[in-house]
């Protein structure tokens, strides 16, 4: 009967949103701009701007899933992220509700509503792996023919139609600010260097600024580029390792999420102590909460094997 409720309640307020012309992100936007906002001192905003607070926890995780859209030019899609994960936060707190555990409603709520954050996050994994199989061959291909013509802009101009995305569009950026913008290649290179996150990559870039002052580095550029052959061979062999820990979490996890229902079906007095006290109740929301913990600290510990300088 209280998720009938909170159901009708929403239903009644998101009508009452929409009657008035209003979103219910909307309105959460403007009602956030007219709380008052503490002033911060003089002194708190320089030891901010002198040593920045490195965010933690939930902002982090948001962050990140942000800079991997903006990174597979996909920032437009942010806000429908944000939609969906406030849906399922309202989901969590529905089930919950309908379980009649309080003490679950705020975990299945932040839990529910940080999926698709996770979700981007291992995603980016994938991409990961596309990108350097896409930075090898370009960079190949522009290597082999900057040793040829000793030309980076032409080098660059022959191969970038050869490219696949997101690397085509760098390359197309950086000849159009050199041929355009500005002739300091130099300076081109600078700016080509922070649009991929990839090390290998910004390494290939800083030996190439090098090569515009002494011809005879080009050497350099090779061994660099092989690098990439080097990950994919040692990606290969450690694959399974790789991914031991999300493996091992996936079975954990099924156990941990059958465990009640198991018991339940085994003893119905189980059951009824789990759902139906104070105390089961707690236990189901650490178990909830264990899950979630366990989830987020998995997808950080699994990622793909990257050259660190």
């Amino acid at each position: 009967m209280t998720a009938l409720y909170f159901t009708a309640f929403l239903l009644f307020a998101a009508g009452i949103l929409l009657a008035a012309g209003q979103t219910p992100f909307g309105f959460l936007s403007s009602v956030s701009t007219m709380l008052p906002r503490r002033k911060v001192k003089m002194k708190e905003q320089i030891r901010r701007s002198v040593s920045p607070k490195k965010p933690r926890g939930i902002q982090k995780i948001v962050l990140d899933a942000k800079n991997i859209l903006q990174v597979t030019n996909r920032s437009g899609k942010f806000a429908t992220l944000c939609s969906v994960s406030f849906a399922l936060l309202l989901a969590g707190i529905f089930f919950a509700s309908l379980m009649g555990n309080v003490y679950l409603m705020p975990v299945l709520a932040i839990g529910f509503a940080l999926i698709p954050f996770l979700y981007i996050l291992l995603s980016s994994f994938g991409y990961k792996k596309r990108l350097n199989v896409e930075l090898e061959t370009a960079l190949s291909m522009v290597t082999a023919e900057y040793i040829r013509t000793d030309d980076i802009i032409e080098a660059v101009r022959e191969s970038m139609d050869s490219c696949q995305s997101p690397v085509r569009e760098v390359f197309r950026e950086f000849v159009g600010n050199v041929t355009s913008v500005s002739a300091d290649v130099v300076l081109a290179l600078e700016k080509m260097k922070s649009r991929i996150d990839n090390g290998v990559f910004r390494e290939w870039v800083d030996a190439v600024i090098l090569c515009q002052r002494d011809r005879t580095l080009k050497s350099t550029l090779t061994p660099i580029v092989r690098k990439f052959s080097e990950m994919r061979w040692v990606s290969g062999d450690l694959n399974l390792e790789l991914y031991s820990p999300l493996r091992n979490f996936l079975l954990m996890a099924m156990i941990l999420l059958c465990s009640p229902f198991l018991l339940s079906g085994m003893n119905a007095d189980c059951g009824n102590i789990l759902m139906h006290t104070q105390k089961g109740q707690v236990i189901l929301a650490v178990d909830a909460a264990v899950f979630f913990f366990s989830l987020i600290r998995v997808i950080r510990l699994t990622r793909p094997i990257e050259f660190r300088r």
